[in-house]
């Protein structure tokens, strides 16, 4: 009869390999001197469903420190979500801009 235990270690090393978790990335709102306080607080609920407390904070975040830390999302999904505030932003007359970096 054969041994299976190479098989079953084999496959054991081959799950845990397809089954890595997706590398994640912080999005990050940066300053400017054009876009109002009101409109990134908008963005912040819209786009990213933040409650108007945690979006005034991260706002203040943005316009005391030059930037600030809206959430950390799987590389798609923060693609997605910057390309929607740059959207906003172009359609509202705003130089907003949106970036990420790994996390």
């Amino acid at each position: 009869m054969a041994d299976n235990t190479d098989i079953e270690g084999a496959l054991s090393t081959r799950s845990e390999e397809e089954f890595k978790e997706p590398d994640e990335y912080r999005v990050l709102l940066l300053n400017d001197d054009f876009t109002t306080m009101e409109f990134v607080v908008s963005v912040l609920m819209t786009v990213f469903h933040k409650p108007i407390p945690e979006a005034t904070r991260i706002m203040l975040d943005v316009h005391k420190k030059g930037k600030g830390t809206v959430g950390v999302y799987s590389y798609d999904i923060a693609v997605t979500k910057i390309n929607q505030v740059h959207l906003l932003a172009k359609q509202n007359g705003f130089p907003l801009k949106c970036t990420m970096e790994k996390a």
